[in-house]
């Protein structure tokens, strides 16, 4: 596994660890971050903060990025690949037969990464990845919507297009928002309500998708 994923996207760090020494640094801030998140919120959060937590001195924090935002990006972009690395071991493990089982399992995983992930339900991965680096902000959202599209290609043949990139992206806003609800309907997560989310979702792809 490369630095890029296992501690986010490349454009979060002003560099990448090259030693192991430095990478297990940078692996304690971004574990340091997610407590911290999980524990006082984004806004609460400080570099300060993360340095004591992680046992690091403030330069090292500022040795790999440049302020909390970059931060909490590159503990977003870990979670994506989390989040993917868990559903593709799962899809290797059990083929979904269609398109809508793979969604259903796809909704599955994002709720046991807001019951067991710290910090992530803070983040949701709603927050910009890489703010300024293109005419567009690109959300966590945005890159997931990319992911789950090569995976309708490559699984079930779904040639992806413009039209199929616009409904799955408002699917994947729309599961996200969906699951917020739930969680905030119940601490575990509402089950009616995650019920609700793949149902929603699943009908609104099928306008799309065969």
């Amino acid at each position: 596994m490369s630095p890029v994923s296992k501690f986010g996207a490349q454009h979060s760090l002003r560099r990448l660890p090259v030693q192991e020494r430095s990478a297990a640094r940078v692996r304690r801030m971004l574990d340091a971050a997610a407590d911290l998140i999980e524990e006082v919120g984004y806004d609460r959060l400080s570099t300060t903060a993360i340095a004591q937590r992680a046992d690091v001195a403030i330069g090292s924090v500022y040795q790999f990025f440049g302020d909390k935002r970059s931060l909490a990006e590159a503990l977003s972009q870990r979670y994506i690949d989390l989040y993917f690395e868990r559903l593709g071991a799962r899809f290797d493990a059990e083929p979904p037969e269609h398109w809508r089982a793979g969604v259903e399992s796809a909704i599955t995983e994002y709720v046991h990464m807001y019951r067991t992930a710290p910090g992530f339900r803070v983040l949701h991965l709603a927050d910009a990845i890489d703010p300024g680096q293109a005419d567009t902000v690109t959300t966590g959202g945005d890159v997931i919507a990319a992911q789950i599209i090569g995976g309708l290609e490559q699984r079930f043949g779904h040639a992806g297009d413009d039209e199929l990139r616009k409904t799955v992206t408002v699917a994947v806003e729309t599961g996200q928002a969906l699951v917020r609800l739930a969680f905030r309907r119940d601490s575990e997560g509402d089950a009616s309500a995650i019920e609700e989310a793949k149902r929603v979702v699943c009908d609104y792809l099928a306008r799309r998708v065969s």
